[in-house]
């Protein structure tokens, strides 16, 4: 999650809507609703698959699936970034990837702590759903102080996951981050709300381009930047929940 612009999420800065004027049909909120639909489809297919695998006889088939999809997502969420206008073809590609990802990782935690994937999709969409109604009703507004704040502690923790990832190549780990003591479960709690934060930050960005009328295809683009923070949203509800259940 780089900290680009005016939110921290790379896909719906404010560059990414800035110059893009429909010639010809323009961008809707409905149309981005649509979409984001079909991408959360294409990850739930794609999940389906490597929670499948590894829940079968040989679960270790579902890692190479996980590395690909990860690698992959990285790069096609990289290409799609700079190359906007090819997002109706990426962005489904990028969910398509990224449901391999997540469907291994959600078996993980599921094996070792039952029903815990079931109650983090819940509280992923709950979320979603909390956010958007204060977003809507005013309670929440993307003010420039909230979006600053937001940038510089998703960056700030964007920093430490970078720093932590290759302190583990020396093998020296933080325990008390990673545990599941007052100090972890505070952490991971802290996350949670910035990633929730993103959300608000991404809504405004997504209104903002309506509001401009930019180009029909800038609805995958926004359904796609909106999908990344999802992403990474239930990913850390489910560190979260995992580290409650240690307790």
């Amino acid at each position: 999650m780089a900290n680009l612009m005016r939110t921290s999420n790379p896909a719906l800065n404010e560059k990414a809507f800035k110059g893009q004027v429909a010639i010809g049909e323009a961008m809707t909120l409905q149309g981005t609703v649509n979409k984001t639909g079909l991408l959360l489809l294409c990850v739930v297919a794609t999940s389906a698959w490597t929670w499948g695998m590894a829940h079968s006889e040989t679960p270790e088939a579902a890692m190479p699936w996980m590395i690909g999809g990860m690698i992959g997502g990285f790069v096609v969420a990289l290409v799609t970034i700079f190359k906007k206008q090819w997002s109706p073809l990426t962005a489904p590609l990028y969910a398509l990837l990224e449901g391999l990802v997540l469907g291994g990782i959600s078996a993980i935690f599921e094996k070792s702590y039952p029903g815990i994937a079931v109650q983090a999709v819940g509280l992923t969409f709950g979320t979603l759903f909390v956010m958007l109604l204060a977003y809507k009703s005013g309670v929440i507004r993307a003010t420039q102080g909230l979006k600053l704040g937001v940038i510089a502690a998703t960056g700030g923790i964007a920093v430490f996951y970078l720093v932590e990832m290759l302190l583990g190549f020396f093998h020296v780990h933080v325990p008390a981050i990673n545990g599941s003591g007052f100090i972890g479960i505070g952490f991971s709690l802290f996350v949670v709300i910035i990633a929730a934060l993103n959300l608000v930050l991404d809504f405004d960005m997504i209104e903002t381009g309506v509001q401009n009328g930019a180009p029909k295809y800038m609805e995958w683009y926004g359904a796609f930047g909106l999908m990344v923070t999802l992403i990474w949203l239930y990913l850390e509800i489910l560190r979260l929940l995992g580290k409650a259940r240690r307790r």
